[in-house]
């Protein structure tokens, strides 16, 4: 089994970094850009036998814990 997850800023919170390659598209010439949001992606691979229960469990704490920022960031966890 794999852990997906998927960590993108919130819809509130500035994101500098989406800004500039929203920018760099539109002057690269891409029309109809109307938002980037820059986030991260990370993939876990979890050991065969795994409980699938308990590895979300496990996950979504440190997903919020430690891997994103509940405060200016969401997430999205798929497990596989």
């Amino acid at each position: 089994m794999k852990a997906k997850i998927i960590i993108t800023p919130k819809k509130a919170v500035l994101d500098p970094q989406g800004k500039t390659v929203q920018s760099a598209l539109e002057h690269m010439g891409y029309a109809g850009v109307a938002g980037v949001h820059v986030g991260k992606y990370v993939e876990i691979d979890l050991a065969p036998g795994t409980d699938r229960a308990a590895a979300q469990q496990a996950i979504n704490e440190a997903c919020h814990r430690f891997l994103s920022n509940p405060v200016i960031e969401d997430y999205k966890l798929e497990i596989e």
